[in-house]
């Protein structure tokens, strides 16, 4: 095979609010960290362990903007991009390095219950449909697509 490939799925939760910085030519950019949990059991002591791996996503432009209107710390989301390498000169002098995930695609996976009340009561009552938000930043429409799922196990 002579091309290569840069994607990542990720599943997780914010770990802070969306964070824009907006440019003089009206684009802007969204960054939040995002966390991903690996779950197992030590087979010598029987504990079970979890490990949280932290994420720096990066959104452009009007996925930015829906990210920042429609995501707070804790939501869970899915999404899908590039991996991006990046280094500045820190302001002791020192090179800093980091890696970003570039967003192409997202789907919100929380609950609306549990976003606009954040209560166990809420999330209960509200059990009976999951909404999902998602949007593909490569097209170019500003409409954001909303399916209703309901509980059936098929």
């Amino acid at each position: 095979m002579s091309g290569t490939l840069n994607k990542v799925m990720l599943i997780g939760h914010l770990g802070d609010a969306v964070k824009m910085h907006y440019f003089e030519g009206g684009g802007c950019i969204g960054r939040f960290p995002l966390a991903t949990n690996e779950t197992y059991t030590n087979r010598q002591t029987g504990e079970k362990v979890t490990n949280t791996d932290w994420h720096n996503i990066v959104v452009r432009n009007k996925a930015a903007e829906i990210c920042e209107k429609y995501l707070n710390k804790g939501d869970k989301i899915y999404v899908e991009g590039r991996l991006k390498n990046r280094q500045w000169q820190g302001e002791d002098g020192n090179m800093r390095y980091t890696t970003e995930v570039h967003v192409q695609d997202f789907t919100f996976l929380s609950n609306k219950s549990e976003t606009a009340m954040g209560t166990p009561e809420a999330v209960a009552q509200h059990s009976a449909k999951t909404s999902h938000t998602s949007f593909d930043s490569d097209t170019s429409t500003d409409t954001i697509q909303i399916e209703e799922e309901d509980d059936l196990p098929f």
